[in-house]
C-alpha cells in the first residue's frame, strides 16, 4: 500500500469517527442549527480575509467553539468549516487534512475547557489559540510531505516544514490578534447559549430552568384551583418519561443526561413530587445523578447537580465519593463571581444555600454583592455582566439569587422585578430578550423571580391580558407535556419540568418534598 493511500485511509476513518461521534450525542434542532452557523461563520472568517496570506480568525473560532460547547460539536464546526471554505478556495487532496486539523482544534479546544473549568482568561486562550495554529501547519506540513513528497524521508518533512514557516508563524500570530481583540466576548456568547441549550449548548441551551431547595423568606404563594389541573397533569407526564436507569432525556425515549435528569428532578420536587419515589428498574433520578458525579467539571453542571440533589433529599457532599459543594467552592474569583458571569454566579449563590450554607456565609454574601453590582440601569442583568443587553432568564435568576441570599426585596431585587414586569408580551408570557416572542422558558423563570420578589405572577398583567401563569397553561398539552412556545409543537421533558417549577409556584432553590 502506497504512502497516500495508507494516509488517506487513516484520514477517512479519523473524519468518519468524528462525526460518528457527533451524531451518537443526538444534538437536538437548536444545537444542529448553532453548530452549522458556526461553521459557516470559519468558513467566512477564511474567505474574508483571503487577501492576507494565512491570516484568519477561523482556527481560534473552532477551538473557542469546542472550549465553549464540547468536542463533538467543536469537531464538526472545523470540519465542516474546512470543507465549506474549500467550495471558495477550491478543493483538493488537502481538504481531507483540514478538516481533520480543523477538527482536533475543536477537540483541543474542548479538552482545555473541561481542564480549566472554562475559567481562561484573554491571554491564555490567546495563547491556546497561537499554540493551535502552529498544531495546524505542522499537520498541513505532514499532509504535503505525505501527499506530494517523492522522498517519505526527515529531511524532506523539514525543508517542506522550513519552506512554510514564516505562513505558519502568520497564521499563529494570527489568532493570538484575533482571541485577543474577540475571544473571551465570543465564549461568552457561546456558554450563553450553552446555557440556554444544553439545550453540550449543548444545546441550548443553553441550557434551563432550575428548581431546588429552600428559599428563606421568599414565602411561596399557594398554588390556585386554576392551575392544579395543569399541575398534575405535567407531573404524570415526567413520571412517564423516566428512562430505565432512572433518567431522563431530552424528549420521551431519548438517552439519559444529566442535564434533563437535573431539571426533571427539580420540577417533581417543586410539584410536591418525592424523587425518590419515582423509579424506573428499580433506580431513581439521584441515582441516575451520583453515577456521574465525579467526571463533572463544568461550574454549571456543578450547581445544577447540587440543586437537584438537594431537591431529591440527598447530601451533595457525598455524590458518588465527591463532595461537589468543595468543587464548586474551589471555582471562586477574588472578586466574588463564579466563572465572572451573572448566570453562573447566581446559580452558585442557589446551590450554596441548597446545600445548606446560611445567608451569613461569606461566599454567599460576596458573590450577591458582585450579582448587584453586575445589575444594568434598566434593572436588569446580562450573562456576562454588566454593560450588556438585559435579558429575562439572566435577570430572573439574578433576582432569585439575591433574595436566597438575604437580600432585601427593596432595591435591586424590585427594580430586577420591575424590568421583568415591564417586558411582559401581550399573551402574558416573557420572551428570552425583549421585544422577542414568548417561550415556557423565560416565562417560567419571570414567574420564580416574580415570587422571589414578593409580587403574585395572577397579578401581572400587561394591559389587563392573560398572566404569565395563564400563558404557562395554554401550553400544556393533554398528555401533561409542556409545548416551548403557541408557534412550537416541541414538548421537550426539560420544558415541562421547568414550567411545572412556575405551576407549583415555587422559586429557586426548592427543599425536597414529605411525603407521597
Amino acid at each position: 500500500m502506497s504512502w497516500e493511500l495508507a494516509s488517506f485511509a487513516l484520514l477517512f476513518c479519523a473524519l468518519a469517527a468524528g462525526f460518528r461521534w457527533y451524531e451518537h450525542t443526538h444534538p437536538s434542532s437548536k444545537v444542529l442549527a448553532l453548530v452549522a452557523t458556526l461553521a459557516a461563520l470559519a468558513a467566512l472568517g477564511r474567505v474574508a480575509f483571503a487577501p492576507l496570506p494565512n491570516v484568519k480568525p477561523t482556527t481560534d473560532i473552532v477551538l473557542l467553539s469546542g472550549y465553549a460547547l464540547g468536542g463533538a460539536p467543536g469537531f464538526v464546526v472545523g470540519a465542516a468549516g474546512a470543507l465549506a471554505s474549500n467550495l471558495f478556495f477550491g478543493q483538493g487532496p488537502w481538504t481531507p487534512w483540514q478538516m481533520a486539523a480543523w477538527g482536533l482544534a475543536g477537540v483541543l479546544g474542548a479538552a482545555l475547557g473541561v481542564a480549566t473549568g472554562r475559567r481562561l482568561g484573554r491571554v491564555p486562550l490567546a495563547a491556546a489559540c497561537f499554540a493551535a495554529g502552529l498544531l495546524y501547519g505542522a499537520i498541513l506540513d505532514f499532509s504535503t510531505w505525505v501527499t506530494f513528497s517523492g522522498e517519505h524521508t526527515l529531511g524532506q518533512y523539514l525543508a517542506i516544514s522550513g519552506t512554510a514557516l514564516g505562513f505558519n508563524i502568520a497564521h499563529a500570530v494570527g489568532n493570538l490578534l484575533f482571541c485577543l481583540a474577540f475571544g473571551p466576548a465570543f465564549v461568552r456568547a457561546l456558554l450563553r447559549f450553552r446555557a440556554r441549550f444544553e439545550v453540550r449548548w449543548q444545546p441550548v441551551a443553553a441550557a434551563a430552568a432550575m428548581g431546588a431547595a429552600l428559599l428563606v423568606g421568599a414565602g411561596a404563594l399557594p398554588a390556585p384551583a386554576a392551575a392544579a389541573g395543569e399541575t398534575a397533569r405535567a407531573t404524570a407526564y415526567l413520571v412517564r418519561a423516566q428512562n430505565a436507569d432512572g433518567g431522563f432525556g431530552a424528549d420521551r425515549g431519548q438517552r439519559s443526561s444529566q442535564l434533563y435528569t437535573a431539571w426533571a428532578t427539580m420540577g417533581l420536587a417543586a410539584a410536591g413530587r418525592r424523587p425518590a419515589t419515582v423509579r424506573r428498574g428499580g433506580r431513581t433520578p439521584a441515582d441516575h445523578l451520583l453515577a456521574g458525579a465525579r467526571g463533572m467539571r463544568d461550574t454549571g453542571d456543578i450547581e445544577r447537580t447540587i440543586l437537584a440533589l438537594a431537591a431529591a433529599g440527598r447530601s451533595p457532599r457525598r455524590a458518588g465519593g465527591v463532595d461537589l459543594v468543595a468543587r464548586l467552592l474551589g471555582r471562586r474569583r477574588s472578586n466574588g463571581s463564579f466563572d465572572g458571569l451573572v448566570n453562573v454566579t447566581a446559580f452558585g449563590v442557589l446551590a450554596l444555600r441548597a446545600s445548606g450554607r446560611s445567608t451569613r456565609d461569606a461566599t454567599v454574601r460576596r458573590a450577591a454583592t458582585w450579582i448587584a453590582r453586575a445589575q444594568n440601569r434598566d434593572g436588569g442583568w446580562n450573562f456576562g455582566g454588566r454593560g450588556g443587553p438585559s435579558g429575562i432568564d439572566d435577570t430572573a435568576a439574578a433576582v432569585q439569587a439575591l433574595r436566597a441570599a438575604g437580600r432585601p426585596r427593596a432595591g435591586a431585587i424590585a427594580r430586577g422585578a420591575a424590568f421583568l414586569v415591564a417586558r411582559q408580551r401581550a399573551d402574558g408570557g416573557f420572551p428570552l430578550v425583549p421585544g422577542g416572542s414568548s417561550n415556557a422558558q423565560s416565562t417560567s423563570w419571570a414567574v420564580q423571580a416574580l415570587l422571589a420578589a414578593g409580587r403574585d405572577p395572577d397579578r401581572v398583567r400587561r394591559g389587563g391580558s392573560r398572566s404569565p401563569l395563564g400563558y404557562l397553561r395554554t401550553l400544556v398539552e393533554s398528555d401533561g407535556s409542556v409545548r416551548y412556545s403557541r408557534t412550537s409543537r416541541q414538548t421537550p421533558v426539560w420544558v415541562t419540568a421547568q414550567a411545572l417549577t412556575a405551576l407549583a409556584r415555587r422559586p429557586f432553590p426548592i427543599r425536597a418534598p414529605r411525603g407521597r
